[in-house]
């Protein structure tokens, strides 16, 4: 059976895409207007978009269901593995009562609610979508924020809306990598086009947050922290980005910013300490004191992430492990079954990835970290199997979502709207990270939103004389505005700060602000594009020959002694610390007992 998309059933592309959009905005009535709970909601969602994809496109029903299948396949994993890996790690922390220590120590820092979100959810959540991205940063800030003592529904939409500036360059700059290959632009001029646009971004993402938690009142109050939260991150990114590449201004600018701000309450404080209203007032001994080791002790589950999620971020070390722990097929019945407008054969190899994902690296780093913080495995056990069940409706939306994801691509829906928006003429540059938000809120990644729109964007920027690194930079810019609306990262954030059923509440909360933002980098884009040209990197195109690198397996495997050399002597030490300190403890209680 083969099957050929077909863009514009009606003959009228106005006309088609109002019914391509018809999935699109049920998900919004049904998540805004009928509060409806989002398994619900993209249930019916996907069950719309077959519908359509049937009877309008004509897509044949095997066809619509194995395209749904592979979807919901992928959103279990590898998407619905790094959730349950994140949020596992922190139920260990929390059930350890190791997380106590944490709130003490993030208290040693500032107790102010305001201050705590600017550390966590910006500059820690940007070095994790550095690092692994695909719902790792929110999953895991998320929930350090609630357990902190945040209202859970601002706890999970400040993380989603701080998530925004790194989304970018996430995975190790994975959205530009992807962005160059679909387009033949230099992986260089997109990180410095788009270099060009986020930074401005995130300067005001800061004070965005804080006026959203506290007001603007409040926020003034700690305006030079939010500065130098801000523009440290900013200048960072803005400088790696166009001086280093796509892929480290996250890693560098969350660890920089957060040096950054550390530092500077040091010497600064802000004259009130905000909290929220109604808080119920600390759950843990105010007056208690931890040594260093303690903390380092309570932190170990999160710096061993850190170090696992880096290493696995390497493309040889992910090299050796595809190598030898991964199994991809093609999915029976589809692979090379459907072709688009141009003939091309659309592939659906279904990778499992097993060795290589990062929900593994996180899921190591809760197995060590469980001898750590003072567990048994038994204990660890018992609380996977706490996780699952708490996840159970969550795994369920993310698994729906990315069936309607693939369901709208495979039938022609995505391209329809696509082409539609192409068709603006003059005003393009302006609705080109449209298609961006379009693409991100569709499938919840950035990196496939640029390989599902950089080709047309591209095309569509030459064909009315702006340089296509504009267009292709603003499908980057314009998604990572639309992860904090996705239905995935709403699944995923609802997860890990307890709204499992909430959904349409922190979609309500964080719409508003998606296209405000939104509208801001169109106008921006469409600056670049006409008034401020200079801005343009200026580059060749690269050859449309590509030439198969050949694994350095040797590096690999030389990267993965240093890891487990680093993995040893990390354990070594915290284990060395915590004897150390019971044998304290002991002799306090003895001299206690005399």
């Amino acid at each position: 059976m083969n099957w050929t998309q077909v863009i514009d059933p009606f003959n009228n592309i106005a006309l088609s895409a109002l019914v391509a959009v018809v999935p699109i905005l049920f998900i919004f009535w049904a998540l805004i207007i009928k509060k409806m709970k989002g398994y619900k909601a993209s249930l019916i969602a996907v069950a719309i978009a077959i519908v359509i994809a049937i009877v309008v496109y004509g897509m044949p029903v095997q066809l619509a269901l194995l395209s749904t299948a592979n979807g919901a396949l992928y959103g279990l994993f590898p998407i619905g593995w790094i959730v349950i890996s994140a949020v596992f790690l922190f139920n260990l922390t929390v059930d350890s009562g190791q997380f106590e220590v944490i709130k003490h120590f993030m208290a040693s820092i500032t107790s102010d609610r305001r201050l705590q979100a600017l550390l966590i959810a910006f500059s820690f959540g940007s070095f994790l979508e550095g690092t692994a991205g695909f719902g790792a940063p929110v999953a895991i800030t998320a929930a350090m924020l609630v357990g902190l003592g945040f209202n859970p529904l601002y706890a999970a939409g400040i993380c989603l809306i701080a998530n925004t500036a790194p989304v970018a360059f996430g995975a190790i700059g994975i959205p530009i990598t992807v962005a160059s290959q679909v387009t033949s632009i230099p992986e260089m001029a997109i990180s410095q086009m788009v270099g060009r646009t986020l930074p401005i971004l995130s300067v005001l993402l800061p004070f965005y947050l804080v006026i959203l938690m506290s007001g603007y009142k409040k926020t003034m109050e700690i305006l030079p922290a939010i500065l130098v939260s801000g523009c440290s991150f900013a200048f960072i990114q803005w400088f790696s980005s166009n001086f280093m590449g796509p892929a480290l201004p996250d890693v560098i600018a969350g660890i920089g910013s957060i040096l950054a701000l550390i530092i500077f309450l040091k010497f600064w404080t802000p004259k009130t300490t905000w909290r929220f209203a109604n808080e119920p007032p600390p759950t843990f001994n105010t007056e208690a004191k931890y040594s260093t080791g303690q903390i380092v002790r309570a932190w170990s589950p999160f710096i061993l992430l850190t170090i696992m999620i880096v290493t696995w971020g390497m493309q040889p070390i992910k090299e050796v492990f595809n190598a030898v722990g991964q199994v991809q097929f093609e999915f029976p019945g589809l692979h090379n079954v459907i072709t688009d407008k141009n003939g091309k054969a659309l592939p659906h190899i279904y990778k499992f990835n097993y060795l290589s994902a990062a929900g593994t690296a996180i899921l190591l780093s809760a197995l060590i970290s469980i001898p750590l913080i003072g567990l048994k495995f038994i204990d660890g056990a018992r609380i996977f199997l706490k996780t699952l069940k708490q996840l159970k409706y969550p795994l369920i939306t993310i698994a729906s979502v990315l069936g309607f994801a693939y369901i709208v691509n495979d039938s022609g829906i995505t391209i329809t709207m696509a082409e539609a928006l192409a068709g603006t003429g003059f005003m393009f540059p302006f609705f080109a990270p449209v298609l961006g938000w379009l693409g991100v809120f569709i499938t919840g990644s950035d990196t496939s939103a640029n390989a599902l729109f950089g080709k047309l964007q591209a095309a569509t920027a030459t064909s009315i004389g702006v340089d296509p690194v504009v267009t292709v930079a603003a499908n980057v810019s314009g998604g990572v505005v639309g992860k904090m609306i996705s239905p995935q990262s709403i699944a995923v954030a609802a997860a890990a700060g307890h709204l499992v059923g909430k959904e349409s509440e922190l979609f309500r909360f964080t719409v508003k602000h998606s296209f405000i933002m939104l509208i801001f980098i169109c106008f921006i884009v469409l600056a670049q594009a006409y008034v401020f040209s200079w801005i343009i990197p200026e580059y060749e195109m690269l050859s449309q020959q590509t030439t198969a690198s050949i694994p350095d397996f040797a590096k690999g495997y030389t990267y993965l002694f240093i890891l487990s050399a680093v993995v040893v002597a990390f354990v070594a030490v915290i284990m060395l610390m915590a004897k150390k300190n019971n044998y304290k403890t002991k002799a306090v209680d003895l001299s206690v007992v005399k």
